[in-house]
């Protein structure tokens, strides 16, 4: 069994419940700069998580709707062939080697309004990629 390794920022839940799912390895503490396009909060509180394949699904399903419904954000999570990027009320499961899959993902992130900075998931753009 594979597992899921990936970021939930925490300000990007309106339902922090779904954190008690997950084990959480890491927390960071980012202060929002101009950058972060997230005037309405003072920090992000980024989680890196594991989440078990056999659970990675509804984990998935149970972040898209505890997501803020007032501003657009996504988590994501992967494992080394399947990436899961979640939006509000919408989940993309990819082929890790599919760019077409990533670029709708990506064109998607973009129309709602999200930098593109920050949808950087494509393979070849984390540096933990590497891993």
């Amino acid at each position: 069994m594979e597992n899921y390794r990936g970021v939930i920022i925490e300000e990007s839940l309106e339902n922090k419940e779904v954190l008690k799912k997950v084990q959480i390895l890491e927390t960071k503490i980012s202060i929002v700069s101009e950058k972060h396009k997230t005037p309405w909060i003072k920090q992000w509180t980024l989680h890196t998580v594991l989440i078990p394949e056999n659970e990675a699904e509804n984990i998935a399903k149970e972040l898209s709707v505890s997501l803020d419904t007032e501003h657009n954000w996504y988590a994501d999570y992967r494992s080394k062939t399947h990436h899961y990027i979640i939006f509000r009320d919408k989940v993309f499961y990819i082929n890790r080697k599919s760019i077409e899959e990533y670029n709708k993902a990506k064109e998607y992130g973009l129309s709602l309004g999200i930098p593109e900075y920050q949808v950087d998931f494509h393979p070849d753009v984390k540096e933990w990629e590497k891993e």
